[in-house]
């Protein structure tokens, strides 16, 4: 009986500490990214919550960055003031460019906000009956990154609906970061729809 619980310590300790060592890595990289979109916003947020005045030239070069696109829209939308957002991003295909991207940021993803991204194509697909699609994005990052090497790779964001607004929370979004030259985007969302299965976000 003492071998059988001297084994079962020797393996089953290193595998809760290995668990409980992850969860904390992954918590302190989440407040990382967290810190990190808020620097890149943060004189923004300081003027809206000081009621200052904003022109909306200034808002472009938030809109025009990927990695603040989406961000922003939910920051002026809070303070109502999604007028000053650039008719050419909103747009349902922009936000989910800046989706994707933030989406692949996280640590537990491709741990980076691609240096390139390109729209490919929309793609039309059944969502439990109801007509969907999702808009599907090349993207690559650049050395050091040792994702650099798969060059394009591919991802998407959705589903969206005839009904849905840019910046609808797309539940689909995701990337098995396939290279571009290894899957099409049909089958990229088909493998999304059936295996995470995401609904429209009422």
């Amino acid at each position: 009986m003492k071998l059988l619980l001297a084994l079962v310590s020797i393996v089953v300790i290193p595998v809760l500490f290995f668990a409980a060592y992850r969860a904390f890595a992954f918590q302190k990289e989440k407040r990382s990214i967290r810190n990190r979109r808020f620097e890149r916003l943060k004189d923004l947020i300081m003027r809206l919550e000081k009621k200052k005045t904003i022109r909306a030239a200034e808002i472009e070069k938030y809109a025009a960055d990927r990695r603040t696109r989406e961000s922003t829209y939910r920051l002026l939308k809070k303070f109502d003031k999604t007028g000053l957002f650039p008719a050419a991003f909103l747009t349902i295909e922009k936000g989910a460019e800046s989706t994707l991207a933030n989406w692949l940021e996280f640590p537990t993803e491709l741990d980076a906000v691609p240096d390139e991204m390109e729209h490919l194509k929309r793609v039309d697909i059944d969502v439990f009956g109801e007509k969907g699609y999702y808009h599907v994005y090349k993207f690559r990052v650049n050395e050091p990154h040792k994702a650099a090497k798969k060059g394009w790779m591919i991802g998407a964001a959705g589903p969206y609906f005839e009904d849905s607004k840019p910046y609808d929370v797309a539940t689909g979004t995701f990337s098995r970061l396939n290279k571009l030259d290894e899957i099409t985007p049909e089958e990229e969302v088909k493998w999304i729809q059936k295996n995470l299965k995401p609904r429209k976000k009422v």
